[in-house]
Parts: structure tokens; sequence; C-alpha cells
């Protein structure tokens, strides 16, 4: 076997330069990793030389300290105690630190990172104790030959058991960025923070024909009018149809005139900065595994969403292994794994549900109108709701519920004005002095005890009618030589003609 042959066989030569790259990248941001391949990672594995010192200073960090550097004291570690460096070793360092901080090392394939660098790091080690236990075979030392072999069998398991509060002290100080993409509505995203943050659900409640697909098309043309990348997802109407409701919303041509402004219509969707994928699946053909496959496809063609859209999670057909027999648990499972697709690909994902029938001519969908959808929803981070009496659609107007808002408070009345002809859709201050915000409780706890007050008032109103009546009754006298039975339908007679 010759050298060059060794050499691949000992480092990660094979894996290419991207592959090593994301290996440092990631034994700096994921302590337990870290842990895992400081037992088996021989630095001398790293063909590239910067990288090599890059995961020593790490090491020797962890080792001297205790606790794992963070990005920010590598910075300084890298400013300091690289002195002994070749200056040529030192800049490529420097360098790699800069693409880490602009994120020009992507994270996908990090679970295949992890993996393959695992088992190359523990194959070594255990080829390492076969060779030793070779020599002690000799010596007939068993007992030794077992723990050597056991040992390099032990390392690199998985030491994770959570967030260790003393050792972890500065991962919970690091600035997360949620990087939220904006709803366009003012008021909204004032009380979100921006918007709909990475790893977060959002869901619109409504009853049908209240205008839920009208509001995920305003917010996906929002977002690719500010240059993002939208994955829509459509399970009840055609892609062509959700087409031109997006070229209505981008441009306030009426959806029955859009044939008539082709040309002009073009002319504006060409010059936007985002970008807009939407995608049919017939009802209750596609699962959250569907959504995920397609999302994957899209990566490899290099496409990054930036955010996705289901258009609506009711429709999807839960995944077979996680079929249960209820429908309502099927839906509570479907919406976990909607979240869960925010989590594994790093981006908000907006859905729409369909409110129960009392929400149909609701004045405003509170919690009590949506008891049972918002049981589907309760992994997601904000709900909000949207009524439309049958004056509201005449006038073009409407109202917005903030049933649930991790980010700020919930428990607002939003006026709307809903125009469908041009997919418009906006949110406006709530009205000084409204009865609707006095009316909507922040929790179903207040809501309970509104409803408890509004049923004594009432009770104690038919009280008072009932007592009236008595009164009336007991002031007719019995007139001598009546019966009892003639006596009581004069009772009757005489008190129903004062009411």
């Amino acid at each position: 076997m010759t050298d060059q042959r060794l050499m691949e066989e000992d480092s990660f030569s094979k894996f290419g330069k991207n592959f090593q790259e994301k290996l440092g990248k990631l034994i700096l941001l994921d302590r337990s990793f870290a842990n895992q391949m400081t037992e088996v990672l021989d630095i001398k594995f790293l063909e590239l030389r910067y990288l090599q010192a890059f995961v020593e200073l790490i090491f020797e960090y962890k080792n001297k300290y205790g606790v794992h550097p963070t990005f920010e004291t590598m910075v300084s570690v890298i400013r300091t105690e690289m002195d002994d460096y070749p200056d040529v070793v030192r800049k490529q360092v420097i360098e790699y630190l800069s693409k880490l901080k602009t994120n020009l090392i992507s994270d996908e394939d990090s679970d295949f990172v992890k993996e393959k660098s695992l088992d190359f790091c523990k194959k070594q080690k255990l080829k390492e104790a076969i060779l030793k236990s070779v020599g002690l075979l000799q010596t007939s030392s068993f007992e030794e030959i077992h723990k050597v072999i056991d040992t390099a069998i032990k390392l690199g398991l998985d030491d994770s058991h959570g967030h260790d509060f003393i050792q972890d002290f500065e991962q919970r100080y690091i600035m997360k960025a949620r990087d939220p993409v904006i709803t366009a509505w003012e008021e909204v995203d004032k009380i979100t923070r921006g918007g709909l943050g990475k790893r977060e659900l959002g869901v619109v409640i409504a009853p049908t024909g209240a205008g839920k697909s009208m509001a995920l098309v305003h917010l996906g043309a929002m977002a690719v009018a500010m240059g993002k990348t939208v994955m829509h997802y459509t399970l009840e109407l055609a892609e062509g149809v959700v087409g031109m409701r997006y070229d209505s919303c981008l441009t306030t041509i009426p959806l029955s005139n859009l044939h008539d402004h082709k040309e002009q219509i073009k002319e504006k969707i060409t010059t936007l900065d985002g970008q807009l994928i939407i995608k049919e699946y017939p009802t209750k053909s596609a699962t959250t595994k569907t959504l995920e496959s397609s999302l994957e496809r899209l990566r490899q063609r290099g496409i990054e969403p930036d955010m996705v859209i289901v258009d609506y999670a009711d429709l999807l057909r839960p995944v077979a292994t996680n079929y249960r027999s209820e429908h309502r648990h099927n839906l509570e499972t479907i919406y976990e794994e909607l979240r869960g697709i925010a989590q594994k690909f790093d981006l908000p994902v907006w859905t729409a549900s369909q409110t129960n029938r009392s929400g149909l001519n609701a004045e405003v969908i509170t919690m009590e109108s949506i008891s049972e959808a918002f049981n589907k929803c309760f992994v997601a981070d904000f709900i909000c709701t949207i009524s439309r009496t049958a004056e509201d659609k005449v006038e073009g107007g409407g109202r917005m519920f903030i049933a649930k808002n991790r980010n700020g408070p919930d428990g607002i009345v939003f006026p709307m004005e809903i125009d469908t002809s041009r997919v418009k859709l906006r949110v406006l201050q709530p009205e000084a002095g409204s009865d609707l915000n006095s009316v909507v409780s922040r929790t179903q706890q207040e809501q309970k005890e509104h409803l408890q007050q509004k049923y004594k008032k009432y009770k104690n109103k038919r009280q008072k009618m009932q007592d009236t009546n008595n009164d009336q009754k007991a002031k007719v006298s019995k007139p001598s030589g009546l019966g009892k039975e003639e006596f009581r339908k004069l009772a009757q007679k005489q008190a129903a003609q004062q009411v």
C-alpha cells in the first residue's frame, strides 16, 4: 500500500474541502458534538492546515478553561493565541472565521457531516486499539485487551444530557436571530416584533368564505415584494388561480380585469426581487412528508425558501405511521408536523384553518368560536382570526382577533378593510373606545367570567319580571261567590291585559 493510499485512509481527504469546513463550523457551534469529537478526533485527520489550527485552538481552550468557546471568544483567541503559527496559516484562519460569520458555509447536510466524521474517527480509534491488542495478545493479557477494545468502542458516544446550567452559561446569552418575515400589516408587525420568525408557525383561522386563502396570498405577496423566496402549497385551488390572486395583490388590478392588463402585470412582476413557487396537490393527497420531500428537491436545485405557505393544513392527509382513529387527533398531529418543518428547514410556516359553525356570523371570532380549531393549534406561535358579517362583506370590512402571540400581546381586535376583488387586506388601528376590545378578553378564563356575568344579569332580569307578574296576580281580589277555577282564569286574564 502506498503512502498516498495510507494518507487518504487516515484523513478526511476523500470527503473534500467543503465537508471539512462544515465540520470545523459544527465543532465551534455545537458543544455536544464538539465533546464527542474531542475524544476521537486527531487533528491530523484534517488535511487542511488552517482547519487543523482552528480546531486545535478550540480544543486547547476547552481543556484550559473547562467551557466551550463562543464565536466571540474564538475571535479573541485567534487574535491573541496564534503568534506561533505561520503568517499564511493565521491569515487563512481569519478568512475562514469571516466565512463563518457571514454564513458563507451553509448548515445544509449537518447531520450527514456529523454522522460520517464521527464514524470515521471512531473507526480510526478502534483500528488503533486492535493494532495495540496484537502486541498485548503475545503477553496473554486478555483483561488488558478487553479494556483497550472496550474503551475504544465507548469513545465518541453522545454525552448530551441537556442544557448544563453552569457549563452552558454563555450559550444562554447568545442572541438567536428570529429573522422575521414581515406581514405588511403594520399593527400586526408591531406586536409580533417584525412578523413571523424562523422556526415559527402562524395560523389564520376563519369561517368559509371569510378570506383565509386571500390572507395567505397577501402574506406571500408581501414577502416576495421584500425579496424573499416563497413556497406556496395549495390543496384546494388550482396553481393558476392562486397565481392570478398574487397578480392582483401585487398590482392592485381587480381579478376580473387581469386578462386585459397582461403586459402591465408582467412588467410589474418581472421587477420583483423575490421568487414565488406555487405547487398544487389534490385535496387529502399530500402529507407533511410530501411537503418535506418537495422542499428537499428545491434545495437540490439550489432554491432555499425563506417562507412556506400551506393552504391549508386541514386538507393534508395524515402520515400513515401517525394515523389515529379520531379525526381531531390526526389534525393535531399534522399541525405538530408543520411546526417540525419550520424547525427542520429553519423558516416560518403560515397555514390556515376553518372555524366551526358558530363563527359563521360572529362579529368577532374569539376563543369560544375557535375552540375546536384552537386544539389543533396549540403548537402555533401566532394565531389570528378573521371574521366578516353579511354587512361587513357589503361594506368591505371585517375584524382580526389576535388569539395567540408568543412574541407579544394578544387578545386584541383590529378592524380590517377587505377588498376580495383585488386581494387587498388592511389591518387598521383599533378604534378608540371600541366596545369590541372590551368584550374580547385575553384568556379563556376571563371570557368565561364575562359570559357568567352576562348570564347573571339575564337571570336577574328574568327574576324581576317573574316577581312583577306575581305582584300583579296578588293584587287581584277574589269576588265573593266565585269558584277557585273561575278565579284562576280571571286572574290570568287580568294579568295578560296589564302586560
